[in-house]
């Protein structure tokens, strides 16, 4: 196999390893496959282009150009001409799906279902991954820069997944990196030899240590992956990230594209809680008396995996003209309709509409979708609730005790999804829920008690700056600790009453808001709040409130109360109160936090900015081109020095060797007679030719070994033969015996191309060059040796280059209009 094909498929092998960090993204991992294979056909291409040979920008261009016809044949072809071609209609398309998958990425939990969409971002940016790293590491040889294309792409998984497993897909990553080096490496070995014919020798003729490449290579990738953990301890953390323009984790605004709820709706509820200033997000006017049941409900977590709740994978339908009975809820059952007309504020925007619950009809302009289990309304292609005015007609559900301590047993169906809990959960959880509930006697009973024991009695402390801690044991130390705020409490009283056998999930919205003079209602931002809801046939799901000092406690919890005695419980707070008890000034997030996703993911609750407009499409353009300016430019030094000495050392490479088509006589050799002296008459302008290359390849290895010196700090002097340039060379570099053989052996072959009249050229002038550069290196502290490679100053020759090209074009532009001129009769204008 050849050199090329082994660095080829290492970077594809690389490419792979790197994308294994996506797999805990998605629920599916077929598309790993499909990209590996696709991959493997865009890198085939490229292999063959370049035993063409292409030229490089040619080579890169047919690659890039294979991409777009293989993410066309996989996801568009419908709008393709003859199946692989795009038209027009397939980048329509294209731009449809990634802006589906942008929304997919923030309205489901990780694991995401594997959406076309997402499908489509997975597989299209390991593909341009791919293509960046093979351009760089096979048609440019430059291993060393094809790990930036490959740190982001794990960068970007490990940032998505909030650091699930880092460690392991770390390792994978870093693997697949050392080994595209290991294989430039060999492919250097391959062509220039080893540099030692066995292993070194100690005392006594043992066996020494490794060999100076090992060795090299093992340096080489310790101090690789010392980098790659140090630079992030150093770099400044980062809240939010890439969806997070506005500074709450929520996402992108925009009014072509939508504002994107990421992966939990849980991510800036503890932010919205602790703004400085609490922002009007919705106002309503609505039908019912009874403000303090006036709860906006947004979304529902029903998956709970021992971390947190997320929302589960639901379908979505259209919207229906009458929304159905809710779940569960008897004709029993007293029940009031309630209007509610509500207008979100401007500034206000993201996917999944704030209701009432449950909602028996909506009327709303725009592109929106029904969730059926929830009863939820989520925008779809972009749609948010930025500026919208709907109404809705909601049921005010006004159950007894009575009927809520007599509900039946529910659906096993039911039963069975919404009171799993993962064995991860500690024993102290469900320990305590039978605990609090011993005196219990119907689950009724059992849900009012764990209420009563969060935001009575149970000596807890609504806290937004508790550290709650990260994984399994997070409400295990939230019980122990006793403080925290809404999403604490709800978490924790559903999963106790899941352990109780009571199906459980929770909410997501805003408390009631403050009532206004006008009689309006006002939400804002300090409203957000998350409560639980739990089952009861009869009645279906059923608002709790455990959270002290916030949002008001259901009538049907509260016990029976002599007249004349104010029901004012604690959790309890009248509809005219300010709308929720001071929190906090801290608006921080803790990576325990983050990790329970308490205020990571995405709340749907983004207040947004007032001056949000959104950002063309041509912004976003150039904030892109402008980051990988800022990632490129400070390479392009690097890029240009190793292409610059590959070039020159595959010249010098071919000095001392018979060019090829010319005989072997018209270079020496006896011989007289008539033929011989035709023969050498025919060969003689070949015979130039041939010194002409012979010289050229000579001064390519000097120039070469100039600017190896210049780049560790021997600048060259002009003015100096090459003789002289040579001694002073030797001399400033502290060179050793072998170096100075090589470096004065390739001076003589310059004089010999320049002075001598029969000149000959010597071989190995590579490798001599190459034996400098080692001797340098060697003896140079790490600060040079690093600028030599990173910033090495020979590379101002390219700005030389660009200069001199400049004046060669004004020169030809200057001659071809003398010339023009020159040939113009005298005299043709006059009359």
């Amino acid at each position: 196999m050849s050199g090329q094909a082994r660095m080829a498929l290492s970077a594809t092998a690389a490419t792979l390893l790197a994308s294994c960090a996506l797999l805990p993204l998605v629920d599916q991992v077929s598309w790993f496959l499909q990209a590996a294979v696709v991959l493997a056909v865009q890198t085939g291409v490229g292999a063959a282009a370049r035993r063409v040979p292409l030229a490089r920008p040619l080579t890169v261009t047919v690659q890039a150009l294979v991409l777009l016809m293989l993410l066309t044949l996989v996801f568009a072809p419908q709008y393709a001409i003859a199946g692989v071609i795009p038209g027009p209609d397939a980048f329509v398309h294209f731009a449809d799906l990634l802006r589906q998958g942008t929304q997919d990425v923030g309205r489901y939990a990780i694991p995401a279902p594997l959406t076309d969409g997402i499908k489509l971002m997975l597989v299209g940016g390991v593909l341009v991954i791919g293509l960046a790293v093979d351009v760089l590491a096979v048609t440019f040889r430059s291993a060393a820069p094809a790990g930036l294309p490959l740190l982001a792409l794990y960068s970007v998984a490990a940032g998505l997944s909030d650091g699930a497993g880092g460690w392991v897909w770390f390792l994978i990553a870093a693997a697949g990196y050392l080994m595209l080096l290991l294989a430039e490496g060999r492919d250097r070995l391959a062509q220039w030899g080893r540099v030692f014919g066995g292993a070194q020798r100690g005392p006594g003729g043992e066996p020494g240590g490794p060999v100076a490449p090992v060795r090299t290579g093992r340096r080489i990738g310790v101090f690789a992956l010392g980098i790659a953990l140090a630079v992030p301890l150093a770099l400044p953390t980062m809240n939010g990230g890439l969806l997070d323009p506005a500074g709450t984790g929520v996402g992108t605004g925009s009014e072509n594209g939508g504002t994107i709820s990421a992966v939990n709706p849980l991510v800036s509820l503890r932010d919205s809680l602790n703004v400085e200033e609490d922002r009007t997000v919705l106002t309503m006017r609505t039908s019912t008396g009874d403000l303090a049941g006036m709860y906006l409900r947004i979304v529902s977590l029903d998956d709970f995996d021992g971390t947190t709740w997320k929302p589960s994978r639901r379908n979505i339908v259209a919207v229906p003209d009458e929304l159905p009975t809710p779940a569960g809820l008897g004709p029993d059952i007293r029940r009031t309709e309630v209007r509610t007309r509500i207008a979100a504020a401007d500034s206000y925007a993201q996917d999944w509409l704030p209701m009432p619950y449950p909602p028996s009809g909506v009327q709303i302009d725009g592109n929106w979708r029904y969730e059926p289990v929830g009863m939820t309304l989520v925008g779809d292609h972009g749609q948010t609730t930025r500026g919208a005015t709907y109404e809705v007609t909601s049921l005010a559900v006004q159950p007894t005790a009575e009927q809520l301590a007599s509900a039946p047993a529910p659906p096993a169906a039911l039963a069975r999804e919404f009171t799993q809990v993962p064995d991860s959960l500690p024993g102290v959880v469900a320990r305590t829920a039978r605990e609090i509930t011993a005196e219990a006697k119907t689950p009724y009973e059992q849900a009012v008690a764990l209420q009563e024991y969060f935001a009575v009695n149970g000596g807890f402390q609504y806290d937004t700056e508790v550290q709650a801690g990260s994984g399994s044991q997070a409400i295990a130390r939230f019980l122990r600790d006793k403080r925290g705020f809404c999403v604490h409490f709800s978490f924790s009283m559903a999963s106790m009453a899941r352990t109780l056998g009571i199906p459980a999930r929770v909410a997501v919205g805003f408390a009631p808001g403050t009532a206004q003079g006008d009689g309006t209602v006002t939400v804002g931002l300090r409203d957000a709040h998350a409560w639980p809801e739990l089952y009861f046939e009869g009645v279906g799901w059923t608002r709790f409130e455990p959270t002290p000092s916030r949002g008001s406690t259901p009538a049907y919890t509260q016990p029976e109360v002599p007249s004349g005695i104010p029901d004012l419980p604690e959790a309890s707070r009248p509809a005219d109160s300010a709308p929720s008890a001071e929190p906090s000034t801290s608006a921080s997030c803790s990576a325990q936090d983050r990790r329970l996703e308490m205020c990571g993911g995405a709340l749907p609750l983004d207040p947004g900015s007032p001056d949000d407009e959104g950002r063309p499409w041509y912004g976003t353009a150039g904030w892109t081109l402008l980051a990988v300016a800022v990632i490129v430019l400070p390479l392009l030094p690097m890029l240009w020095r190793v292409r610059r000495r590959s070039v020159r050392l595959a010249s010098a490479r071919h000095t001392g060797s018979a060019p090829q088509g010319v005989p072997a006589r018209s270079r020496g050799g006896a011989g007289g007679g008539e033929g011989v002296e035709v023969t050498a008459r025919a060969v003689e302008p070949d015979e130039r030719l041939a010194a002409q290359v012979a010289a050229g390849h000579v001064l390519a290895a000097w120039r070469e070994l100039t600017d190896t010196a210049w780049d560790y700090g021997i600048a060259p002097d002009e003015a100096l033969t090459p003789r002289k340039a040579a001694a002073r060379i030797v001399r400033l570099g502290h060179l050793d015996d072998p170096a100075t053989r090589s470096v004065h052996r390739v001076a003589g072959a310059v004089e010999q191309v320049l002075f001598a009249p029969d000149p000959h050229a010597e071989a190995g002038l590579a490798d001599d060059v190459r034996r400098l550069r080692q001797a340098l290196r060697s003896r140079a502290g790490w600060r040079t040796r690093i600028r030599a490679v990173v910033l090495p100053r020979s590379a101002v020759r390219a700005v030389w280059d660009l200069s001199d090209r400049w004046l060669a074009v004004k020169g030809r532009v200057a001659t071809g209009w003398a010339a023009a001129l020159a040939r113009r009769p005298f005299g043709q204008h006059s009359g």
